[in-house]
């Protein structure tokens, strides 16, 4: 089968090669997928930089692609409740990547049934997103009708948050670029701030909760407009050592990420409030209320561009340039 291989951390350019492998074997809690589309994540583009290796140590050659659409063709002898031949999704297991391949060896309990109505493409806008979203509103355990601001809610994930966000019954506001507003609010917000008219910084205060996307030099911003004890869940900030025992990291690192992130500890304790850094993991449960959250309200997925695996590169390339309009996806087969 064909895959893209990453044979060693690169800061400076992409050197995904595309070779044929071994079509992987499964063992009991496992299915074989075959692999139809994937998404295409900064998530990527930071692992090739070696950015995550202090929480997901990878060995070479290592097979590339956090999230894919695609049929079961096989099935493992635990495996009860999936059948060859259905349609999954999924964020692969973080020990075990490898989207960008035509077929994939994927853990049962990290994948869901697709919504019938999402095409393969724009299936592959949801799981990665998506469950980064549901993840994050369950660490700030919200109650309906609260507050939360969504920095940054034009892109990718903003069309994921809010309507999740929404879900949870929260009251939503976000901020992005004008010719976005009508989209976002259709998708479930209830308030949106134009950023080139208006700083969200002085027009809103005492909201319960932040869901970051922009990372440092939002934060000190968002903290501002956050009540006294509320929760600012970041995806872009600094690993903290909160994340690190949630996480069941070694205590060497638990160590180093309460160093790395003291100065959000520190932000947050002033009116003791409380920060937390999401690194999204696998949750097949967690996607099946993705999925039943976008039967339920038929929820559009924005893809951007297509490439096919050979311009895994291009693809690359082209989310880490950013100002996409949704979600770069790989046609890995027909």
């Amino acid at each position: 089968m064909k895959a893209a291989i990453l044979n060693g951390y690169s800061k400076s350019e992409y050197k995904i090669i595309v070779k044929d492998i071994p079509v992987p074997e499964i063992n009991a809690n496992e299915i074989l997928v075959k692999i139809y589309t994937a998404g295409v994540n900064p998530l990527d583009n930071m692992i090739v930089k070696g950015e995550v290796k202090m929480i997901v140590p990878y060995k070479f050659p290592l097979v590339m692609g956090n999230e894919f659409v695609g049929i079961i063709e096989k099935t493992g002898a635990n495996v009860k409740k999936l059948a060859v031949g259905e349609r999954v999704y999924g964020r692969m297991p973080l020990n075990k990547i490898g989207a960008f391949a035509e077929y994939a060896a994927v853990d049962y309990r990290a994948v869901a049934k697709v919504p019938e109505y999402l095409s393969d493409e724009e299936a592959a806008c949801v799981p990665l997103t998506a469950l980064t979203a549901l993840q994050a509103l369950n660490l700030m355990n919200p109650k309906s009708g609260e507050t939360i601001f969504i920095s940054g809610g034009t892109g990718s994930l903003g069309a994921m948050a809010i309507p999740v966000a929404k879900s949870f019954g929260l009251r939503i506001i976000t901020n992005g670029s004008a010719e976005n507003a009508e989209r976002v609010l259709a998708l479930g917000a209830d308030s949106f701030i134009d950023y080139r008219k208006e700083d969200y910084a002085t027009v809103i205060s005492n909201v319960d909760y932040v869901l970051d996307t922009l990372g440092d030099r939002e934060i000190p911003r968002e903290f501002s407009i956050l009540k006294d004890g509320g929760k600012l869940v970041s995806l872009c900030g600094m690993p903290n050592g909160e994340f690190a025992v949630r996480a069941g990291l070694s205590a060497f690192k638990r160590i180093l990420f309460k160093f790395a992130g003291r100065k959000y500890d520190k932000m947050a304790s002033a009116k003791n409030q409380h920060y937390y850094f999401v690194f999204v993991h696998e949750d097949g449960t967690g996607l099946e209320r993705i999925s039943e959250i976008f039967a339920d309200k038929y929820i559009n997925a924005s893809v951007d561009e297509v490439f096919s695996l050979d311009d895994v590169n291009k693809a690359l390339n082209k989310v880490a340039a950013g100002k996409s309009k949704g979600k770069t996806v790989l046609r890995i087969s027909e």
